[in-house]
């Protein structure tokens, strides 16, 4: 309320990061789990254990192996990563994309593997019969880019690693929560966990609201044969 330009700073750079995140663990995590669900191959079941184990990993240890490939003594420290929001990216989508691939699995298998038959029966390929079926799983889909984006939106350690918390370049909202309340400044700090919270709910309120608003226009297709 007291308009802060550091504060405001630090709110732009949280959604820039986590933002940019989900919708590349998305793009990423969303072919996985169709993938899985959709196609077999050698090796499919250990890929989706994988998956699922990845989807409990501790974000610290993440943002430790991911520091130490990007530091400047690292494989990759050519590229001078470490230490800057790209590198904060880079954690989050290794934090998201395994979230996003496992609900997209669930969502898939949940649909009517009848509808794909049904669908290559009318003269559909493979690929176009697999759309359907996304389509039919939309509502699941929302939901994995839901709990890809909580992933990421409350992550403080990895980004705190690869990060390093630097005033007006890598600070976010949770790693200067940590901050403020080290130093004792706790009115700021609840301040900005409530703003955290709000984000987080105003977010998820609107893809729930998609969500929502895509499953109603498919219940009034299916009665009436068009959408309202």
């Amino acid at each position: 309320m007291s308009f802060d330009p550091e504060f405001y700073r630090v709110l732009f750079l949280s959604l820039a990061v986590s933002g940019t995140a989900a919708l590349i663990g998305a793009a990423i995590g969303i072919p996985i789990g169709v993938a899985l669900s959709e196609f077999s191959f050698r090796g499919r079941n250990a890929a989706l254990t994988m998956v699922h184990a990845f989807m409990g990993l501790p974000p610290v240890v993440v943002g430790l192996f991911t520091f130490l490939v990007i530091a400047r003594s690292g494989p990759l420290g050519f590229l001078e990563l470490v230490y800057t929001p790209t590198a904060m990216v880079i954690v989050q989508v290794i934090l998201a994309t395994p979230i996003v691939a496992g609900f997209t699995h669930a969502s898939m298998r949940g649909v009517d593997p009848r509808l794909g038959l049904q669908a290559m029966s009318l003269g559909a390929t493979r690929l176009q019969a697999v759309l359907v079926k996304m389509r039919e799983a939309r509502a699941g889909l929302v939901a994995a880019l839901i709990a890809g984006l909580g992933r990421v939106l409350a992550e403080v350690g990895a980004v705190m690693i690869v990060g390093g918390n630097i005033k007006g370049y890598t600070r976010v909202l949770t790693t200067d929560i940590v901050l403020q309340t080290r130093q004792g400044q706790y009115e700021y700090a609840i301040a900005e966990g409530l703003v955290l919270i709000l984000v987080a709910v105003l977010v998820n309120a609107m893809l729930t609201r998609l969500q929502a608003d895509k499953g109603r226009e498919e219940v009034e297709k299916r009665v009436t044969g068009y959408p309202a």
